[in-house]
């Protein structure tokens, strides 16, 4: 999935706000592989959906997070 480039910078500040726990296993993600993990937004309005904590987070092309 394409992505602009506030849904990029949205995406590395999630990514960078992962758990404590998480960044000291062995078991963490890299940025790659977050990444890859994207999907696009069901009804087809730009926003990108990435799983994060649990829950389903929606960027959209401005760059606003929502869950």
């Amino acid at each position: 999935m394409l992505l602009t480039r506030k849904q990029r910078e949205a995406l590395k500040a999630v990514f960078d706000r992962q758990p404590v726990y998480e960044q000291f296993t062995r078991n963490r993600l890299t940025y790659r592989q977050f990444r890859r993990l994207v999907k696009p937004e069901i009804g087809g309005f730009g926003a990108a959906m990435v799983p994060w904590c649990g829950m389903w987070l929606g960027i959209e092309k401005d760059g606003h997070t929502h869950s």
